[in-house]
């Protein structure tokens, strides 16, 4: 469903498409929204109701629960957006949860420890722990914002497990993401130039004196920080030029990775510098970063490097974009880059690349709740996988091989779906949060949208089966977090504006009611369902209000507007 060329030519402003109140296969939103008058990063101070909480909560978490919206519905805006950004404890490590891995005892964490030498299957276990460990943060988030920007870090700081192989080496790097996933951005960046799965994938750890490998150089400049200009000249990008790339790969020497594939308990996992392996020559960069010029700082060079880049008032700039188009929306008009990027990358310089502060700005905006906001974006993977889960509240055994094997099953749909946890297509990640003119319309594809439409149907209906173990919605159960769930009018509506981020239109309404109570009137649901309550032992009453249920559910599921956020 176009909602926002809808929308544009509700409010009036001009649009050059015919409008249609009928949902449509894929949702394609225009191409050139106007912002409306006064949107910008002024705090939002319209009205805070479900509606509201339910669009912050979709958009800085993942699948917000009927509790969860009403909860921020009463903390007001500030009550919640203080609960989203509030630190957290770091989460307990990734464990081994079967024999396979014969080099750590089940219960146990494998982080750190030794690997079994040509132990191909101890390899492999604990690549898949790491993976239900990270979907089981996800799934366990609560209110907060952590988790999102932790995906957030990994497709900017793109290290492929693929190519890295190290379970412990991913680990660390996947720790530094959330360690720093709402903090100091100055001090993320040092830290992952010198981290042991960056120095193994970008090759900082064949970067020496004498023979410079440019790769990480050339990423930090175009993909971490100023990002990739326009061309202004032969090798010259606007924020960076050859000469720059040139220079900080052999700022950047004499750097080399420590503990791959552990074979020694007293060697540590960790970046190391080597002094006769550094560059020690002054290193002149371009007018683009005002010809400043780098001495030789020793192991403490790169860090040196860092803070000259972050002089650019590029790199601010380039990270507004990005959050913007993670947190609101892809297309960034000539009114959008002056009264929201630029602003909020003064928020980023302000503040000492403090992120916290700026995602605190954004999310509280007028521009982040504006109308057209609300619904245009479509949901990624682990989104549409997750959200599910969480929203319809979904069990799953308590004890610790069945949650492992639950999280990585949803790690698998995921993948199936073009989103692979750990495993970005390449080096500047997921293509949906950068690829022109489709963006997040590239998450929904001829391949994609019949594995999500069988994954969300699979769920309502018959369930994911992993062995023995079954996970599907409770519909029974589900529906009591409804106000009154004997109304069939109540009842959709309620579930509408759970899983919608916009209402749905009366005749949408009215044929989820057919789906529910096909030719009938109202009250034939009300009789139905109370004689079920009231006779809740009674398997035949309980399997007919299951079999309606689930059909409805199967259809709410199978709506274009739930591939949206």
């Amino acid at each position: 469903m176009n909602r926002r060329a809808l929308l544009r030519s509700a409010l009036g402003y001009p649009t050059t498409e015919t409008q249609t109140l009928e949902a449509q296969p894929l949702p394609i939103p225009e191409d050139a929204p106007l912002p409306p008058p006064n949107s910008g990063l002024a705090p939002y101070n319209g009205e805070w109701n479900r509606a509201t909480a339910a669009h912050l909560l979709r958009r800085a978490m993942y699948g917000p629960t009927f509790d969860q919206i009403e909860s921020a519905r009463q903390a007001g805006l500030q009550g919640v957006i203080d609960q989203l950004l509030a630190d957290l404890p770091t989460p307990d490590l990734p464990l081994n949860v079967n024999a396979l891995d014969t080099g750590v005892a089940v219960g146990e964490t494998w982080v750190d420890t030794i690997m079994p030498r040509n132990d191909a299957r101890a390899l492999e276990e604990r690549r898949l722990s790491l993976r239900s460990w990270m979907m089981g943060l996800i799934v366990n988030e609560g209110v907060s914002i952590r988790e999102k920007m932790t995906i957030f870090w990994l497709d900017h700081f793109v290290v492929e497990q693929f190519i890295i192989r190290d379970p412990t080496f991913m680990y660390k790097h996947v720790a530094l993401m959330r360690e720093y996933a709402t903090g100091d951005f100055r001090a993320l960046v040092k830290k992952v130039t010198i981290s042991p799965a960056m120095l193994r994938y970008l090759n900082g750890n064949e970067n020496e004196k004498g023979a410079p490998n440019e790769n990480y150089a050339r990423e930090l400049f175009e993909l971490f920080t100023v990002g990739k200009g326009a061309l202004a000249g032969e090798g010259d990008y606007t924020t960076f030029t050859e000469l720059d790339v040139e220079q900080a790969a052999k700022a950047l020497t004499g750097w080399k990775d420590e503990g791959y594939i552990k074979q020694r308990a007293d060697i540590p996992t960790e970046g190391r510098f080597i002094p006769n392996r550094h560059d020690t020559s002054t290193k002149q960069l371009s007018p683009r970063f005002n010809n400043a010029r780098i001495n030789n700082g020793g192991e403490n060079e790169y860090a040196d490097l860092i803070d000259v880049i972050l002089e650019s008032p590029a790199v601010a700039t380039y990270l507004a974009e990005k959050l913007y188009r993670y947190f609101v929306y892809y297309l960034i008009t000539d009114e959008v880059r002056e009264q929201i990027i630029e602003p909020l990358a003064q928020v980023i310089r302000d503040n000492n690349y403090n992120i916290k502060a700026a995602l605190e700005v954004l999310l509280k905006s007028e521009h982040f709740f504006d109308i057209l906001n609300q619904g245009p974006m479509i949901k990624n993977p682990l989104d549409f996988v997750i959200g599910q889960v969480k929203q319809c509240e979904i069990d799953y055994p308590q004890d610790l091989e069945s949650q492992y094997r639950v999280w990585l099953k949803l790690y698998g749909e995921s993948k199936k779906m073009q989103m692979q946890i750990f495993d970005p297509p390449d080096v500047a990640g997921w293509k949906a949060y950068y690829q022109e003119p489709l963006y997040y319309r590239i998450w929904v594809n001829s391949v994609t949208l019949p594995l999500r439409s069988r994954s969300a149907e699979l769920l309502s209906k018959n369930g994911y089966r992993i062995g023995s173990i079954r996970v599907r919605v409770d519909v029974l159960t589900f529906i009591e977090k409804t106000s009154d769930a004997s109304d069939p009018n109540v009842l959709i509506g309620e579930l509408a504006e759970l899983f919608y981020p916009q209402p749905l239109n009366q005749l949408q309404l009215d044929a989820l009611k057919e789906v529910l109570i096909p030719g009938l009137p109202d009250f034939e649901w009300t009789v139905e369902y109370e004689e079920y309550k009231n006779n809740p032992n009674d398997a035949r009453l309980a399997a007919s209000i299951e079999k309606k249920l689930r059909e409805l559910f199967v259809s709410m599921v199978a709506m274009a507007e739930y591939h949206l956020s």
